[in-house]
Protein backbone atom coordinates (compact mmCIF):
# COMPACT_ATOMS: atom_id res chain seq x y z
CA UNK A 1 0.00 0.00 0.00
CA UNK A 2 1.33 3.46 -0.88
CA UNK A 3 2.25 5.74 2.01
CA UNK A 4 0.55 8.73 0.34
CA UNK A 5 2.98 11.37 1.63
CA UNK A 6 1.26 14.70 2.28
CA UNK A 7 3.65 17.16 0.62
CA UNK A 8 6.13 17.82 -2.18
CA UNK A 9 9.67 16.95 -1.14
CA UNK A 10 11.04 20.01 -2.95
CA UNK A 11 8.64 22.90 -2.31
CA UNK A 12 6.48 21.45 0.50
CA UNK A 13 3.23 22.10 -1.43
CA UNK A 14 0.36 20.14 0.11
CA UNK A 15 -0.60 16.98 -1.79
CA UNK A 16 -3.77 15.51 -0.26
CA UNK A 17 -4.30 11.82 -0.96
CA UNK A 18 -7.73 12.41 -2.47
CA UNK A 19 -6.64 15.09 -4.97
CA UNK A 20 -4.79 14.43 -8.26
CA UNK A 21 -1.51 16.19 -8.95
CA UNK A 22 1.16 14.21 -7.12
CA UNK A 23 4.02 12.31 -8.78
CA UNK A 24 6.03 9.47 -7.20
CA UNK A 25 9.05 7.29 -8.01
CA UNK A 26 9.43 3.62 -7.09
CA UNK A 27 10.71 4.65 -3.63
CA UNK A 28 7.59 6.83 -3.12
CA UNK A 29 9.52 10.09 -3.23
CA UNK A 30 6.67 12.52 -3.79
CA UNK A 31 6.54 15.74 -5.82
CA UNK A 32 3.95 18.23 -7.03
CA UNK A 33 3.24 18.67 -10.73
CA UNK A 34 5.34 21.84 -11.20
CA UNK A 35 8.40 20.33 -9.48
CA UNK A 36 8.06 17.01 -11.36
CA UNK A 37 7.65 18.81 -14.70
CA UNK A 38 10.65 21.06 -14.03
CA UNK A 39 12.78 17.92 -13.61
CA UNK A 40 11.45 16.15 -16.74
CA UNK A 41 9.62 13.67 -14.50
CA UNK A 42 12.87 12.24 -13.08
CA UNK A 43 13.27 11.86 -9.34
CA UNK A 44 16.00 14.20 -8.08
CA UNK A 45 16.77 11.73 -5.28
CA UNK A 46 17.25 8.46 -7.19
CA UNK A 47 17.03 9.43 -10.87
CA UNK A 48 14.04 7.14 -11.37
CA UNK A 49 10.94 7.85 -13.42
CA UNK A 50 8.20 9.90 -11.76
CA UNK A 51 4.68 8.65 -12.46
CA UNK A 52 1.31 10.00 -11.42
CA UNK A 53 0.36 8.94 -7.93
CA UNK A 54 -3.14 7.46 -7.80
CA UNK A 55 -5.68 9.06 -5.50
CA UNK A 56 -7.20 7.37 -2.48
CA UNK A 57 -10.76 8.41 -1.75
CA UNK A 58 -13.87 7.66 0.26
CA UNK A 59 -13.97 4.51 2.36
CA UNK A 60 -10.48 3.46 1.23
CA UNK A 61 -9.03 6.71 2.60
CA UNK A 62 -11.01 6.40 5.83
CA UNK A 63 -9.84 2.82 6.38
CA UNK A 64 -6.26 3.40 5.19
CA UNK A 65 -5.36 6.95 6.09
CA UNK A 66 -2.63 8.85 4.31
CA UNK A 67 0.63 9.66 6.03
CA UNK A 68 0.92 12.89 7.99
CA UNK A 69 4.73 12.69 8.08
CA UNK A 70 6.23 15.34 5.83
CA UNK A 71 9.63 14.84 4.22
CA UNK A 72 11.55 18.11 4.70
CA UNK A 73 12.22 19.94 1.42
CA UNK A 74 15.73 19.58 0.10
CA UNK A 75 17.78 22.31 -1.52
CA UNK A 76 17.72 22.05 -5.24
Amino acid sequence: MLTMRPGCELCDRGLPADVPGAWICSFECTFCDPCASARDHRCPNCGGELVRRPTREGEALRRHTASTDRVPPVSG
